[in-house]
């Protein structure tokens, strides 16, 4: 009998911390985590790189790449699969940049596009790839593969605010630019590969294989600011 009653009270202290993990767990997947709120680049590095590079600087509350040469792009210390990614960004006149996602660090892959899919950040005004036609360059595009249904866009120096959202369990990904939805697209499966079938990414054996990654912000050789970066797993 008291080996009996010892079982079921080491069973029920089993199930007690199974339970309370699994609820810390749901607690954690639910929460927003801070990647720059400003202060530090603690949660970043250079691709390929263990520290960030003195090209990025920090300015009134936003990181800031000041010395642009397409060597600079940074990722998230940390690697993430379904998420809603929130953040601002504004560039400078005639300015190109992009956040990536997916992005898998391999020393024969010497840039950070080469694995993770981008969403572009880009002067509307002024860049010549927003005025091309389809608009797949133009901000918030999936980059080369799903143009915006519309151009909300503010002018260079101005901030915009993005929200990413990718979740391989529901294969939807999405893009709101200032509060409006503006791209939708599958991000696994055929729907998927036909898309990259259809891209300057054909052929590319690494782009997209990644469900989890890296975030990613782009050195494209242009002056450009992002803030305020958060990130809830889903």
């Amino acid at each position: 009998m008291k080996t009996l009653i010892y079982i079921l009270f080491i069973f029920t202290i089993f199930l007690s911390c199974k339970e309370n993990n699994n609820n810390t767990q749901a607690s954690i997947q639910g929460e927003w985590e801070t990647l720059f709120d400003g202060s530090s680049f603690d949660n970043w590095k250079v691709y390929l790189k263990e520290d960030i590079s003195s090209a990025w600087a920090m300015e009134d509350g936003a990181m800031v790449l000041d010395k642009a040469d397409h060597s600079n792009n940074i990722i998230t210390k940390s690697k993430y699969t379904n998420f809603i990614l929130s953040l601002e960004w504004k560039i400078a006149e005639g300015g190109n940049s992009g956040v990536f996602w997916g992005v898998h660090e391999d020393e024969n892959l010497n840039q950070a596009y080469q694995t993770g899919p981008e969403i572009q950040v880009l002067d509307n005004e002024r860049h010549p790839d927003a005025k091309a036609n389809p608009k797949y360059h133009q901000a918030g595009a999936l980059y080369d593969m799903v143009q915006p249904s519309q151009d909300v866009c503010k002018s260079a120096g101005e901030w915009n605010a993005c929200e990413i959202k990718i979740n391989h369990k529901t294969n939807q990904g999405s893009v709101k630019l200032n509060g409006t939805l503006i791209v939708k697209f599958p991000v696994h499966g055929q729907a998927w590969d036909a898309m990259v079938l259809n891209s300057k990414f054909k052929g590319w054996e690494h782009f997209g294989k990644y469900y989890t990654g890296h975030i990613g912000l782009q050195d494209h050789g242009d002056k450009v600011w992002y803030r305020n970066i958060k990130i809830k797993k889903l």
